[in-house]
């Protein structure tokens, strides 16, 4: 079925198909090889050199535009403030469901982003490093419920996001061991002063319920200065997610390290059968309950078809 918004006259959306976005991108270079394509592409997202240039130009050309203006009204207030600040980076949110290739596309645009003329620093934060540990998850009894809002450390990434957006040097952030299926209790990334910040997850659109009395309460998205929902309709998610799980029993599956090396044994009907159920009772629930409701936030909605290639893109209106 397919709930995508569609732009109308009383729609906050302006929508373009892939032909018109593809013009957008005026005459800005290419910068990235087939080869670093390739690359940045994940194990069931291949993207061509095509989608680049026909999607991810016309928006690294867009951001551009967005990032130098909001440089310019900051530089205006601190000089309405009378003083000057360190530097505070432009935050760039990404959402969208499991096996949606979000990861695949911040990558990309991270890349893209890093080689303009001015070659700012780009940094890349995932939210899964925020997850619980699954020793926490199995004492709330919520590890069936990872990836849905209450199984994150909200409190950290606030803090973290703070610290990055009021231009702290060093800022630790916890990193997510997808072969261990759990937070590493060693690892950490950090992040020193980016120009910008792309910041990738499920759940960062998600607002909750504002309280009755009025109080302020930060939300992920309160950090964000432009934001991405990626989105598919959901029987051709769950194929994804279904072809994902087939490569994976092939390849980090089959490591005797992965938490689900039990699974790498299976046959291809218990394969479908297990990445099915997985989607049905989990994925597709937090899909319904908490992150597609999130989409009509975002700024700039990629709407995906079946082979993953974006067939039409909406534009907030200003």
């Amino acid at each position: 079925m397919d709930t995508r918004p569609h732009s109308s006259d009383l729609s906050p959306y302006r929508s373009f198909t892939r032909q018109q976005w593809a013009k957008l991108r005026a005459d800005t270079p290419m910068t990235l090889s087939e080869e670093e394509v390739s690359e940045l592409s994940g194990i069931s997202v291949q993207v061509s050199l095509d989608e680049v240039a026909e999607i991810y130009l016309p928006l690294s050309r867009l951001l551009s535009f967005y990032v130098e203006a909001t440089q310019e009204l900051y530089r205006h207030t601190q000089k309405f403030l009378g003083g000057m600040s360190g530097k505070v980076p432009y935050i760039i949110g990404m959402g969208g469901s499991v096996a949606v290739g979000k990861s695949t596309t911040a990558r990309i645009l991270r890349k893209l982003l890093a080689r303009w003329p001015n070659h700012p620093k780009v940094d890349l934060l995932t939210t899964d490093g925020f997850l619980h540990s699954n020793a926490v998850l199995e004492e709330r009894g919520i590890m069936n419920r990872k990836g849905f809002p209450e199984s994150y450390n909200v409190s950290h990434l606030l803090r973290v996001l703070s610290d990055i957006k009021a231009g702290h040097r060093y800022v630790e952030a916890p990193v997510y061991s997808h072969l261990h299926y759990d937070v590493s209790p060693v690892e950490t990334v950090r992040f020193d002063q980016p120009d910008i910040l792309i910041v990738e997850g499920i759940n960062v659109l998600q607002v909750g319920t504002p309280p009755a009395d009025g109080e302020a309460i930060p939300f992920v998205s309160d950090f964000f200065d432009f934001s991405v929902y990626i989105d598919a309709d959901a029987e051709i998610l769950r194929d994804w997610y279904v072809e994902r799980f087939f490569r994976l029993r092939e390849t980090a599956f089959q490591d005797p390290a992965s938490y689900f090396h039990r699974y790498g044994s299976l046959s291809d009907e218990e394969t479908r059968e297990t990445a099915n159920h997985i989607w049905n009772t989990i994925n597709l629930v937090n899909l319904r309950e908490n992150v597609q409701p999130t989409r009509h936030r975002a700024d700039l909605i990629l709407y995906k078809g079946i082979n993953h290639d974006v067939e039409e893109v909406l534009l907030r209106k200003i």
